[in-house]
């Protein structure tokens, strides 16, 4: 018990005393050079600045989650029952599953333009977009998962008179569990990513602005020290996201499944 508490504490205590470093020396660096704030800031001026400016980056923050999460539900719930058609249908993944690829491989900043102008509603267009970004991961490998069952078992299913209802309820989805909670991982992150370059390319503003617009607007009145705070608010929101999918991940096959028990056990 000691040994793995130990463990876990290297792991946390290992990356936090690495990045304290980093930052010592970044403000080391600019203090000794003076480098100007508008060039770049020390790590104590951009936290000065997310303190004094915090309240309205947080309320743009809320307005990109918004769209994150959205869009992330959106690509679970669409993204997993498309990739069971495809394991019930072997005809239909050759058919479609071409079609997930072509949007996954285009830049989604050469079709966020088109998606804005047909969508009328701005927070639509901006959900779509990170819709996009974010549903291939889950189809993908959810598919895969469905299609890994073991094959003895699925025989063995169908010699005792299992529907095949029957055989992805009780097998395929379970085995294709993991490969599922690890493409939902991958996009929780890209949901975020597809949320700021969407918003970026709308440029929306007003009462609802995203967390993008505000790196712009900071970025057009050399506000380099907002920039950089909004920057650290995205980055400790893409990390947030990832460990709250990470911690699901491990509840969910902590007792049964090989990649999350113990190492010594």
């Amino acid at each position: 018990m000691n040994s793995r508490w130990r463990d876990r504490v290297g792991r946390v205590a290992a990356p936090v005393a690495i990045g304290l470093l980093m930052l010592l020396g970044w403000e080391v660096l600019v203090r000794v050079e003076e480098i100007p704030p508008y060039v770049l800031p020390g790590p104590l001026l951009v936290a000065r600045t997310l303190w004094t400016d915090g309240p309205s980056l947080l309320g743009s923050l809320w307005q990109t989650l918004r769209i994150t999460l959205s869009a992330l539900i959106a690509a679970i719930v669409l993204g997993g029952m498309l990739a069971i058609l495809f394991a019930q249908s072997r005809l239909l993944e050759r058919c479609l599953f071409p079609y997930a690829v072509i949007l996954q491989v285009t830049p989604i900043v050469s079709i966020a333009p088109l998606i804005i102008i047909w969508v009328n509603d701005t927070f639509l267009a901006l959900l779509v977009c990170a819709w996009i970004v974010a549903f291939f991961p889950i189809v993908a490998n959810t598919t895969l998962g469905l299609n890994s069952a073991d094959r003895n078992l699925v025989a063995l299913f169908r010699l005792y008179g299992a529907s095949p209802w029957q055989v992805l309820r009780l097998l395929r989805m379970p085995s294709a569990l993991p490969f599922f909670l690890a493409g939902v991982r991958i996009s929780g992150g890209l949901a975020l990513i597809g949320a700021v370059v969407a918003e970026f390319v709308a440029g929306t503003g007003g009462d609802e602005t995203g967390l993008a617009s505000r790196i712009l607007e900071a970025g057009y009145r050399l506000e380099i020290p907002r920039l950089f705070a909004a920057l650290l608010l995205l980055s400790l929101t893409g990390i947030a996201i990832f460990a709250v999918l990470s911690w699901i991940t491990h509840r969910l096959l902590a007792h049964w499944h090989e990649s999350a028990l113990p190492q010594d056990e």
